[in-house]
């Protein structure tokens, strides 16, 4: 067997005759692969974990308002750039191309309403919020082409590429493209972690700080709810926190997220990989950890190029592992989150649940496309008819996994005003105008179509068959 010092020397040359990343790409992964082979300490000290107070993590409804002053609106306007995390594929819903190309309502993609947004805000306050997107090697050549169309938009947008890391085979520690795998399977993206050394390498974070700007905001591409909040932005500011980490109290959906402790004195993200066996009901508990992390991060420009020189940015790995054509191989990645604890003055905001809005199936897509939800100005806001606080919870069937699919059995998408939660299973289709009210069960029959009529009304009940309806 090797020693992880040969297997880290026979990487090193053997990532060294890849010509298609470059020289910083290598030395990212080299440092990545060798900080994973020394097994620096995962592991937290669960004795040590404190909740974290309000100073650390702050209640928004506490954040001062922003003077109602165009004027100091554009001034803090002109300090941001928005950041989206756009390298993932819609893969899971069946779609090719990036996911920030979804149509999410009214024929508009994720990224049609980020733009709008921010070409808004550009217009009515005469300032310049650029937009950027980080994208992956999946994803960089479809973006380039979609952007096209927003040329003539008040809105810059700018594209840079994250690093391209070899994946490694397990048996033998070569990289994969080593092993004449030329192809994309051969390579990864290593995590939204690896923003912030990427738009260092990209030349943007020089290009931004040159033009006077502070901010970053950094969101994923499918975060309907992450749109500018001025009062955040004003707040960092005012308090010179060089980053700080949107979270928004759990609810029984959110188990698993990661949360914010205090640990040692500093703030820092606590993911469910790095909690021990022993504890892993005590972390999804409600009761004890409140919040999640929603990844809507603002962080301050120049603590991350100085952090980045530094090389101080070392966040937890997560190992990956992975098959490609039955060989076991495995991908290191990190996560944005982890970096907070080496920011200074690094805070939490307890933010509303409506900053939170990810798509990540069709369920969701069935919340943002129902009369749940309005748009206005590019802005998807939830109805106020809606009394319950919480979005009913949706269980579709593996029929209505891919958008296409999904699309294709509404005839128009029913009404979940005073929906509850909504379980769906078998070959289900609906007609228009029906409406869904408290708890719903939808079952059809192995083998048997169930077709929901037009202006069903269907409250408190399973359905198995016509006669139920």
């Amino acid at each position: 067997m090797a020693t992880d010092t040969e297997k880290l020397t026979q990487l090193r040359s053997a990532v060294a005759g890849l010509n298609q990343i470059s020289e910083n790409e290598k030395a990212g992964f080299i440092n990545l692969v060798s900080r994973y082979l020394s097994g620096e300490a995962q592991h937290v000290e669960w004795s040590k974990i404190k909740t974290p107070t309000d100073e650390v993590v702050v209640p928004y409804d506490t954040l001062e308002p922003v003077p109602e002053d165009p004027a100091v609106t554009k001034d803090l306007l002109d300090k941001l750039v928005v950041l989206k995390l756009n390298g993932g594929l819609g893969t899971t819903m069946g779609c090719t191309g990036p996911k920030s190309v979804i149509e999410v309502r009214n024929g508009l993609t994720f990224l049609d309403l980020i733009v709008i947004q921010i070409e808004n805000l550009n217009t009515k306050f005469g300032c310049n919020v650029p937009l950027v997107l980080m994208n992956s090697f999946n994803t960089h050549d479809d973006t380039l082409k979609i952007v096209e169309k927003y040329t003539n938009s008040n809105v810059q947008i700018h594209i840079f590429n994250q690093s391209q890391y070899p994946r490694v085979v397990v048996e033998d520690f070569v990289p994969l493209p080593c092993k004449g795998q030329s192809g994309k399977d051969g390579w990864y993206p290593p995590g939204h972690g690896d923003v912030f050394p990427s738009l260092m390498n990209s030349g943007k974070l020089d290009a931004f700080l040159s033009q006077g700007k502070e901010y970053v905001f950094v969101a994923n591409s499918d975060n309907l709810g992450a749109i500018v909040d001025l009062k955040i932005l004003n707040h960092l500011i005012q308090n010179k926190n060089e980053y700080c980490m949107e979270v928004t109290p759990k609810t029984l959906a959110d188990v698993k997220g990661g949360t914010l402790i205090s640990y040692e004195g500093k703030v820092q993200l606590l993911e469910i990989a790095q909690v021990p066996d022993e504890h892993v009901n005590e972390f999804k508990s409600i009761e004890k950890f409140k919040i999640f992390n929603t990844n809507n991060l603002w962080v301050n420009l120049n603590a991350i190029e100085r952090l980045v020189q530094a090389d101080a940015l070392k966040m937890e790995i997560i190992p990956n592992p992975k098959e490609v054509d039955g060989i076991k191989v495995l991908q290191l990645e990190t996560a944005a989150g982890a970096a907070i604890k080496f920011f200074d003055h690094a805070i939490g905001i307890n933010v509303p649940r409506s900053r939170f809005l990810p798509v990540k199936a069709t369920s969701d897509l069935l919340l943002v496309q129902s009369d749940l939800y309005t748009l206005v100005d590019g802005y998807v806001i939830r109805n106020k008819d809606r009394t319950n606080p919480v979005n009913p919870s949706i269980e579709l069937g593996p029929e209505f996994k891919k958008v296409a699919n999904f699309l294709s059995r509404f005839k128009s998408i029913p009404s979940i005003r005073e929906l509850d939660s909504l379980k769906v299973t078998g070959d289900v289709w609906f007609g228009a105008g029906v409406i869904l009210k408290g708890k719903v069960t939808i079952s059809a029959a192995p083998g048997e179509k169930l077709e929901i009529p037009d202006g069903s009304v269907i409250e408190n009940k399973d359905v198995n068959g016509p006669e139920d309806i």
